[in-house]
């Protein structure tokens, strides 16, 4: 059975979040709502989804504030964040290109990024483009820090980068990404080629596994249907839905 590109991405997301007893997923994140809801429908426990673009899968009444509480309180084991830039020390920017205040051009802004990086134990960074601009070796902005000095309090930060070309893994202890996995059609040679910054590389780089054709059958039977609630446009490319 033959998968798209992005149903690759979501299968290999969900796998990350196997365990996991509460994924909360921000706006405009059609892939990794998709995958939270794929483990939620696969795991043989409780799994509570908060996808805050979804009205159905979404319990905060007061938006983000929520959000930022129930991420305080230890109560979110995974959340997923991307960036306009992220560098090779998964710091992320969304505020803008160019020298700040002078930027180039303005994006939405930072939100609540920098909380949910230090108060959720694990985040996913995510970022369909892979591209020497968008994974740059510098962020122009720092929106929220991969990392901190030993002495300020985090509860966790980065595990992975996913992109639409490979899987990386973080060690915050050295402060680098280490390729896991490459696509398919792509080679640890062109996956640095499209990097801005330099990294590890696993002992043996295999190649990312496609989807099962259970678990695509799934995904397309019982998953589909409901981002295709919240996210019209992205079901109808994917999956034919009507928009």
């Amino acid at each position: 059975m033959s998968h798209t590109a992005e149903e690759l991405l979501i299968v290999n997301l969900a796998d990350m979040l196997r365990g996991d007893r509460h994924v909360a997923v921000g706006a405009a994140s059609p892939i990794p709502g998709a995958a939270a809801l794929l483990a939620k429908a696969e795991a043989t426990h409780r799994m509570q989804v908060s996808i805050l673009h979804s009205r159905r899968h979404n319990p905060f009444t007061e938006g983000a504030r929520e959000l930022f509480d129930a991420a305080g309180q230890g109560r979110i084991d995974t959340f997923f964040l991307g960036g306009v830039q992220i560098d090779g020390q998964a710091n992320i920017n969304l505020v803008g290109l160019g020298d700040y205040p002078n930027t180039t051009k303005r994006f939405p802004g930072s939100f609540g990024s920098a909380l949910m990086y230090f108060a959720v134990p694990r985040v996913i960074l995510f970022r369909e483009e892979h591209s020497p601009r968008t994974l740059v070796e510098k962020v122009d902005f720092v929106s929220a820090p991969g990392t901190s000095a030993p002495e300020v309090w985090r509860r966790g930060g980065p595990s992975a980068l996913v992109t639409g070309k490979a899987v990386f893994s973080f060690d915050a202890a050295t402060g680098r990404f280490r390729l896991e996995s490459v696509h398919d059609g792509e080679t640890p040679e062109t996956v640095a080629a499209a990097t801005g910054f330099a990294f590890d590389t696993a002992p043996e780089v295999a190649e990312t596994p496609a989807p099962a054709p259970d678990r695509l059958a799934r995904l397309r039977a019982e998953v589909a249907p409901r981002v295709a609630t919240f996210y019209p446009e992205f079901a109808a490319r994917v999956w034919g839905f009507a928009a």
